[in-house]
């Protein structure tokens, strides 16, 4: 569907509403989401299985983020018509079971189209100054966190935090589709 973006390109800019009220404003730009040292964008959704399989992992990486200087913030860019557990008012529901970071719903899928995402749940680490470092999967199983054997997006912040280049920047997303209007 979209124009993919990698790893050395700047991120686009974003300004969505949130709807985590535990976590980050009404609105929630990328300006906002990066912290000291940057952020991670998390492109996700309610209903795929291979996001709720990580749902717990996902919130040790949003922690291990913050502890790190980053910011993290999760984008839902589905159709929700077709998919309504990815509703607005789902999305709250969702928010309010203990996440700990941003909810951001792209109505309009403007930023999943801008970013290039393919799938949920799918993760950029971006430094500081904007530019994209790191593209791809948290690991290599999202659904079940017993047969991982990789630690992608996480040796990828390690590696960032402490200066060193990131020896693999592009890892392919593992997980369902963004479900596109058209």
């Amino acid at each position: 569907m979209a124009d993919s973006i990698e790893p050395g390109t700047t991120a686009p800019e974003f300004n969505l509403p949130n709807a985590n009220d535990g976590s980050g404003g009404t609105q929630v730009s990328l300006s906002q989401t990066l912290g000291d040292k940057g952020g991670v964008i998390m492109f996700t959704c309610n209903h795929c299985p291979y996001v709720v399989g990580s749902e717990g992992r996902i919130e040790e990486i949003a922690e291990k983020s913050r502890k790190s200087g980053l910011g993290f913030v999760g984008i839902n860019s589905n159709d929700p018509v077709k998919y309504e557990a990815d509703s607005w008012d789902n999305m709250v529901k969702r928010a309010k079971r203990g996440m700990t970071y941003p909810y951001l719903h792209d109505e309009d899928q403007i930023v999943a189209t801008s970013y290039g995402a393919e799938r949920t749940p799918e993760f950029y680490l971006v430094s500081s100054s904007g530019v994209i470092v790191y593209r791809g999967r948290m690991d290599d199983s999202p659904r079940d966190p017993s047969h991982a054997t990789t630690t992608d997006l996480s040796d990828a912040i390690d590696e960032y935090i402490n200066g060193r280049e990131i020896s693999n920047p592009r890892t392919q997303s593992i997980g369902c589709s963004v479900k596109w209007k058209i």
